[in-house]
């Protein structure tokens, strides 16, 4: 401990908890804190999370990193934020009490809603202006579904009462014990609320979703100096808040992907593939989304998203939905133990089919299952899946991007997996590299809080620098065939 701060604090707010990190200059972690999240679901196809358990989640595990790291609240520099994006709340402005649950990006009870707007004829004008599809998974439907859900809210919220925002903006306001009404373009433009060219919230996208702007954060820079810590227990008043990010685009950033062409996955509960685009949006034709990077400097890097919403939740099905492996970890061990998949196919849509497909009606299917199929074949078989999800992915985005992906750094719990890195490079036929530390959401929300609060990193020393690199070994015929066999599983789920 010196007389000057000398550590950064990352904190990761994702969908089942939340990981705080402090790194030193050299990006290592000294500490790491954890808080899970209680999933609520009122109904089927709902999911809610207490705005109130998030912000205590996060205080708690802010000191148990601190303590972790055997450090005191005053050796924080700056801190970052990276978050689980589309996920709703609302709170009044005057008391800072949240109103009722956050409803979470993987809820669709506002499937009716964008059923509607399609049938008006209106996603066409939303895809242009936003980059996006119009899909119960992000925020413009929930925050409309709320203000009416309650008497009188819409009202409050058309005077400016109420405030609304993504879990960056809720966090930063209660960081600065409500100074600070702000979010980052990375987070804004997951809303449907967001023009990508005009780069800000507008009237025409609130009106066309019945969301008041007066609501609405102020838009800012990823890596600038957003606000700063006032009354939170166990945190010094001062801290810069200089970093913000949604996970997706913390990882890309994380990664060091800041080239056009530079490309990642994360590997979690759905498997989130990036591609970064430059200074100009562009527009998909493939079923990908178009999104902001960051904003840094005033200057603005865009990127090509798909998501598959079944990754590493598939292999939890394995355990708990069908019980035939007891500990995640085993099912590389199982898949291992076959050459292959003795011809069986899962189709994960367990939850639909999210890009570049989007068919929400679509179910899960396991196709070419014989009396000698055995779980081991069912393990091989679902990394097999998880890989072959990509390859879609990848393959709309080139298609987008007009340039192909010659390299993909991947992070994410399921990537600790040797055999399903091995197989993504087999199946999409370029290397695969994964660094040491796969937390990239985090230090990605580090390297901008560093950079927005001007504090030197040595990053000659830094250990994120190593990697592990798979390269493909599986020739062009053989990719082939199982393409076509997953093809044709897909059209049938």
């Amino acid at each position: 401990m010196g007389a000057a701060p000398d550590h950064l604090l990352a904190i990761d707010q994702g969908t089942t908890g939340t990981t705080v990190l402090v790194l030193d200059r050299t990006l290592a972690v000294r500490g790491r804190g954890y808080q899970e999240i209680p999933q609520i679901y009122p109904r089927p196809g709902e999911v809610e999370h207490d705005p109130e358990v998030i912000w205590r989640g996060v205080v708690a595990a802010i000191q148990a990193a601190l303590r972790a790291a055997e450090l005191e609240p005053t050796d924080i520099a700056a801190i970052g934020i990276t978050n689980q994006r589309e996920t709703a709340v609302l709170w009044e402005r005057k008391t800072g009490k949240t109103i009722g649950n956050a409803i979470v990006w993987q809820d669709r009870r506002t499937a009716s809603i964008c059923a509607g707007m399609k049938d008006a004829g209106l996603e066409e004008r939303v895809r242009e202006r936003t980059g996006l599809v119009l899909d119960p998974y992000f925020s413009a439907t929930k925050v409309r579904f709320m203000l009416d859900a309650t008497p009188g809210l819409r009202a409050r919220a058309t005077k400016g009462d109420i405030a609304f925002g993504t879990i960056d903006s809720f966090l930063i306001w209660r960081l600065s014990h409500g100074a600070a009404h702000v979010t980052d373009p990375s987070n804004a433009s997951r809303t449907l609320l967001f023009d990508l060219e005009a780069g800000e919230f507008t009237d025409e996208l609130c009106e066309l979703f019945g969301v008041p702007m007066k609501v609405l954060p102020e838009v800012r820079g990823s890596a600038e100096v957003l606000a700063k810590t006032r009354g939170v227990d166990g945190l010094p008043d001062g801290i810069p808040i200089a970093g913000v990010a949604g996970d997706q685009q913390a990882a890309l950033y994380g990664q060091t992907c800041l080239n056009p062409g530079d490309a990642k996955c994360t590997y979690g509960t759905g498997a989130f593939l990036l591609m970064n685009v430059g200074a100009t949006p562009v527009r998909s034709r493939s079923g990908m989304l178009g999104t902001v990077a960051w904003r840094i400097d005033g200057k603005t890097t865009y990127a090509l998203e798909g998501s598959a919403f079944i990754a590493g939740a598939l292999v939890q099905w394995l355990r708990d939905g069908l019980g035939i492996i007891e500990t995640a970890s085993e099912v590389e061990t199982l898949a291992r133990s076959v050459p292959d998949s003795g011809g069986v196919t899962i189709v994960p849509a367990l939850v639909g089919l999210g890009a570049p497909h989007w068919r929400p009606e679509a179910r899960g299917l396991i196709t070419g299952i014989t009396r000698g199929t055995t779980r081991a074949h069912l393990c091989r078989a679902a990394l097999e899946a998880i890989a072959l999800q990509n390859v879609d992915l990848a393959l709309a985005m080139q298609a987008d991007a007009g340039r192909a992906i010659t390299q993909l750094r991947v992070d994410g719990g399921a990537s600790a997996n040797d055999l399903l890195l091995q197989m993504q490079s087999d199946l999409l036929g370029v290397a695969i590299f994964r660094p040491d530390m796969v937390e990239a959401t985090a230090l990605g929300a580090a390297k901008l809080a560093a950079r927005g609060a001007g504090f030197p990193l040595d990053m000659q020393a830094t250990p994120t620098a190593r990697m592990g690199i798979f390269n493909p070994t599986l020739d062009p015929p053989a990719r082939e065939v199982q393409l076509r066999r997953w093809r044709a599983a897909v059209a049938k789920a």
